[in-house]
């Protein structure tokens, strides 16, 4: 009998709703288990939602309510939007409750005992007016590299610099818009550098993390001692205060993961299970060879934390460890970061609003590999991919179908297909291992390969021709039994991905997808329902009202402009433009036009559009990024570009690019350099602007 699964995903923050960025997540993990229950194994889908912390505290106190009716309000409203896109907990919890106070409290006592426990005092930026310490996120200045005023505490948007929020220059509450006070205070941290040997083993363990995974945090044994982590907040903080150490309260990042063992121990006492045998809370049932297999589903923005910090905590404190920790990338939309000022950030709600939900989950699925890719939502690649095969593959299948044998039913004895139903359970472990894999571009991608053949089948057949013909009534009806079968053998594997199209496809044919050895015996003998719709094609209109209502829901909370500055940024007084938006000339003056040229000089140019695949620090080198773009299929380049000091490699990962595709390749010391990424600079400027062209652009359409 195969082992137990238990899956987690990462617990979304109360303060904020669900977008299509967390169903990458959500819905994978939703997927993968599905798929195992359909495999025979008993699996267990855990989440809950991550609630303590200052925002949470601070959004309260504006509401004028407790953060109990908030976190509260935004459960419901998770919960009804996981729901609509069809991913179903086992149980879905909070980090403020009973259970994840006490499950806090032992593995605190634990880490205390081993002498993990070390305490420091730590300046931070407080606001005097509201009485409370500042996160990164509530704070905003001017970035103290680039100048570029308004930025957050953390990073700059323009730069990508990164720096301590007590760095910023002019910096300002968000909260209560006063200047914040520097203050110190002591603050509580978990070392791990003492578990160096057990991490490294477990992190190049074979099967716990995926091969690019474990090489990136290779590098964090090479060099500095690992990361101490400050698991405290004094107060006023919404949190757990921490027992031996009143007036302290235990930061997010300490209980959230805790989360995930809490929400095992809620779901266990309300079935009257055992939490030893679905996670291992001491030495002796961690290491039963019957344990639970647990895993847990992250996106690559916080590996670290997962993969270092929590299994040195649950080693230390003697819990069962995970079996597996899978990453995945970023989603873009339409080539671009997500983003509220360019109409981006789109909300599940939203989304659901305009586009069925087995849309989206499909075409996620049909982009979801097992390595840690970003994937970009482009709408008019949605459309395609799901009016194209979908709709006209799989769908039609049923529909030019069923209506032919709602008298009859299917035959009773299944008809002679020229082998297709067979090779269609021969591929069905194949996959099988693309899913247990997480490699579920492949698995869609081999069963649409079903599809294709046995729409040729369908077509060749065609009994809407013959049922004209009398006589014919047997023949139409095998053809037609045939056509069902294949159909319901490509939504069984495809089950885990729609289910609510496997549910109706189900109804239709009389039974329930269940089980994946379904898709091995063709069903036969057995009346046929009349034909309900399925699915719509996508219209490309839909999508487009979904980036128009993000654009008005993000223009109605945007905040007002603000004042033009005049403030003092280093001793130098800024003072407003005597015309806003009227351009100066001093780029011009300071690189003028170059001499005239003919439109046939120009056309020697090749300018595409690219999409930047990967992009990395080069050694030693003081200005160079590395870039490898892609201009569409499988052509690749590699450009070394000049942008190291105002452009941050991770954030030009998927961002769509202009560069010269015809330009020779330039043999350069730390390799060749294979085209220009086209920029903009001049006289006056501090930066270097990339040129990006308007949504909707693919890699290689040739700029005119």
């Amino acid at each position: 009998m195969s082992r137990r699964l238990l899956v987690t995903s990462a617990l979304p923050y109360a303060n904020g709703h669900i977008h299509i960025g967390h169903l990458v997540e959500y819905i994978q993990t939703d997927i993968f288990v599905r798929f195992h229950r359909m495999r025979g194994r008993r699996a267990l889908y855990l989440c809950a939602d991550d609630t303590h912390g200052t925002a949470i505290m601070i959004r309260a106190r504006q509401e004028g309510r407790s953060e109990a009716a908030l976190i509260a309000e935004m459960s419901e409203s998770h919960q009804r939007d996981f729901a609509d896109f069809q991913i179903a907990f086992d149980h879905y919890g909070s980090t403020n409750s009973a259970a994840n106070f006490a499950f806090c409290a032992d593995i605190w006592g634990k880490l205390r005992a081993a002498g993990l426990v070390a305490e420091r005092e730590v300046v931070q930026l407080f606001d005097a007016k509201e009485g409370t310490f500042l996160a990164d996120r509530f704070v905003r200045g001017t970035c103290p590299k680039c100048k570029t005023p308004d930025q957050y505490g953390d990073s700059c948007d323009k730069c990508g610099s990164t720096y301590a929020a007590t760095d910023l220059i002019d910096p300002v509450s968000t909260i209560s818009s006063t200047r914040p006070e520097v203050r110190g205070a002591p603050h509580l941290f978990v070392t791990i550098e003492d578990k160096r040997p057990f991490l490294l083993g477990w992190t190049q363990a074979e099967g716990h993390l995926q091969a690019g995974v474990a090489s990136y945090l290779r590098n964090f044994f090479l060099g500095e001692p690992l990361r101490d982590w400050d698991v405290s907040r004094p107060a006023p903080y919404f949190g757990f205060e921490i027992p031996d150490a009143p007036g302290h309260y235990w930061y997010v990042w300490f209980d959230a993961p805790i989360g995930y063992l809490a929400a095992t121990r809620e779901w266990c006492t309300a079935h009257g299970e055992a939490l030893d045998d679905w996670w291992g809370t001491d030495e002796a049932s961690a290491a039963r060879p019957d344990r639970t297999e647990i895993v847990h589903v992250i996106g690559k923005d916080i590996t670290y934390f997962h993969a270092l910090f929590w299994p040195a905590v649950l080693d230390a404190a003697r819990y069962q460890l995970p079996d597996r920790v899978q990453v995945h990338g970023f989603l873009t939309v339409n080539g671009e970061k997500m983003s509220k000022s360019r109409g981006t950030f789109i909300l599940a709600r939203t989304m659901r609003e305009h586009v069925d939900p087995s849309a989206l989950r499909y075409f996620y699925a049909s982009r979801l590999g097992p390595k840690v890719d970003d994937i970009d939502l482009d709408f008019g690649e949605l459309v395609a991919r799901v009016n194209g095969e979908l709709v006209n593959k799989v769908v039609n299948l049923a529909s030019r179908s069923a209506r032919f044998v709602k008298e009859t039913g299917l035959s009773p004895v299944y008809p002679e297909d020229g082998g297709l139903f067979a090779a269609g359970a021969a591929a069905g472990e194949e996959i099988a291992a693309a899913y247990a894999e997480w490699d579920f571009a492949k698995a869609t991608r081999l069963t649409m390969a079903l599809a294709d053949r046995a729409n040729e089948y369908l077509d060749r057949a065609a009994p809407w021709t013959k049922k004209k013909q009398p006589g014919t009534e047997a023949e139409v009806q095998g053809i037609c039994t045939v056509g069902l079968n294949l159909f319901r053998q490509i939504m069984i594997y495809l089950a885990p991905i729609l289910p609510k199209v496997a549910e109706q496809s189900g109804a239709l044919l009389g039974e329930r997808f269940e089980r994946w050895e379904q898709a091995s015996t063709p069903l036969v003998g057995t009346p046929v329902s009349e034909y309900v719709h399925l699915m719509k094609r996508l219209d490309p209109a839909d999508t487009a009202k979904v980036l128009e209502a993000t654009a008005a829901e993000a223009a109605a909370a945007a905040p007002p402009p603000p004042a033009p500055p005049s403030r003092t940024l280093n001793s130098e007084m800024i003072a407003p433009p005597s015309e806003p938006g009227v351009d100066d000339d001093a780029a011009l003056r300071g690189e003028p036009l170059a001499p005239t040229i003919g439109i046939e000089d120009f056309t020697k140019v090749d300018l595409r559009v690219a999409r930047v695949v990967s992009a990395e620090h080069v050694p030693d080198a003081k200005k160079l990024i590395k870039l490898t773009v892609s201009l569409g299929g499988e052509d690749r380049r590699t450009i070394f570009a000049g942008i190291k000091a105002h452009h941050a490699p991770e954030a030009l990962v998927g961002r769509l690019v202009v560069v010269v595709a015809n330009l020779a390749p330039r043999k350069m010391k730390l390799g060749t350099s294979e085209g220009m990424v086209v920029a903009a600079s001049g006289e006056g400027t501090e930066g270097v602007f990339l040129l990006s062209p308007d949504s909707g652009a693919k890699p290689g359409m040739r700029l005119h």
